[in-house]
């Protein structure tokens, strides 16, 4: 590759979309970085031309961002100093589990196993309802010891943009968080630390069908006190939720928890909230999804629903958000609903 940093630290971004492109960008402000896609005439016309002509186009990228298709030359470029790398899987939920499968025997094969990985995707996997760190579990995670996830309020076009941007790095490794910390920390990105990783990523999932729910409220004109008492209600479930899964009650008040639902619930660059506004106005399920617009809440509200419901969790949002997507429920029908729940004491109840 021609391009270089003048760095100590690499980082390896597998997948090119919108936020592996972002954290990409912005892993090029101290460190050597890579950018993988599966498609290798994406990558070489990021390589040639600084910009990703599929997500962001009209952003053009640093000139020392690197980018290819390769997967021997994402080894290589790790195995140059694995003491100072970094691999963050920028690949929605959808695709984490092939992606694992994909990479970790090969990473296991090449000796590079403890070079710190975290993942970014949010949201509970279709037809199993596992977390992300539960997906890696299964696919050989345990004989990687540092693992991780990378949450927080964040817009990948302000990212790119370098607008100021908090994330949190939730791991059990020390070296994981140390990583993170010393490439992605700058004058525009900070990043604060936690050992609940399931706490943020609960918080994570579940702020997309609650952004849906805030679209679809707003999409019906109900009004911003509507859309603060469903923040505010959404948070208790999904704080309920991620309690019982084993997550920490303080994670849900905190960038992971609040800080990623206010921004994903009222922000106009939220696909969650896009889609719930064209349902509040009118428009089908099928009709949205057509047009090319998908959100991680519509693939997520039924397993994460199912997962609460074994659990004996009560999650009447995620329940009417679910009746809107999947039975044909109007949305009148269904904040009807919930507006006719009995009184309770404000709490986790």
């Amino acid at each position: 590759m021609s391009k270089q940093a003048e760095t100590p630290w690499r980082t390896l971004v597998i997948g090119a979309g919108s936020w592996g492109t972002a954290l990409a960008a912005a892993a090029c402000h101290n460190s050597d970085t890579l950018l993988w896609s599966r498609d290798a005439e994406q990558a070489a016309h990021i390589q040639q031309t600084n910009k990703n002509p599929r997500y962001l186009s009209d952003i053009e990228l640093p000139s020392n961002l690197q980018a290819s298709a390769d997967m021997e030359v994402a080894l290589t470029h790790l195995a140059a100093d694995p003491e100072h790398s970094l691999i963050i899987l920028g690949v929605p939920v959808l695709a984490m589990r092939s992606t694992c499968q994909q990479w970790f025997s090969a990473l296991q094969a090449r000796g590079l196993h403890e070079v710190p990985i975290v993942w970014t995707c949010k949201g509970f996997e279709e037809h199993t309802g596992l977390l992300p760190h539960e997906i890696v579990a299964q696919v050989g995670g345990q004989d990687m010891p540092n693992l991780g996830a990378l949450s927080g309020p964040s817009f990948a076009r302000e990212v790119v943009q370098q607008l100021p941007v908090a994330l949190t790095v939730a791991s059990a490794s020390t070296r994981v968080a140390q990583t993170v910390t010393q490439i992605l920390h700058t004058p525009f990105c900070r990043i604060y630390t936690s050992h609940d990783l399931i706490g943020v990523e609960v918080g994570g999932a579940l702020k997309n069908v609650i952004a849906i729910a805030c679209g679809i409220s707003d999409g019906l004109q109900l009004g911003n006190n509507a859309r603060a008492a469903l923040i505010t209600r959404g948070l208790a479930e999904t704080a309920r939720l991620g309690i019982a899964l084993g997550g920490k009650a303080e994670t849900f008040a905190g960038l992971t928890g609040l800080g990623d639902l206010v921004l994903t619930a009222t922000g106009d660059l939220s696909r969650n909230r896009q889609v719930g506004l064209a349902l509040g106005q009118g428009q089908s399920l099928e009709n949205i999804l057509a047009s090319g617009m998908t959100a991680e809440g519509v693939r997520c509200a039924r397993d994460s629903l199912a997962r609460a419901q074994a659990l004996g969790i009560e999650m009447p949002i995620t329940q009417a958000v679910c009746a809107v997507l999947f039975e044909q429920m109007s949305p009148l029908q269904a904040v009807s609903q919930l507006l006719s729940r009995e009184a309770k004491i404000e709490g986790l109840n």
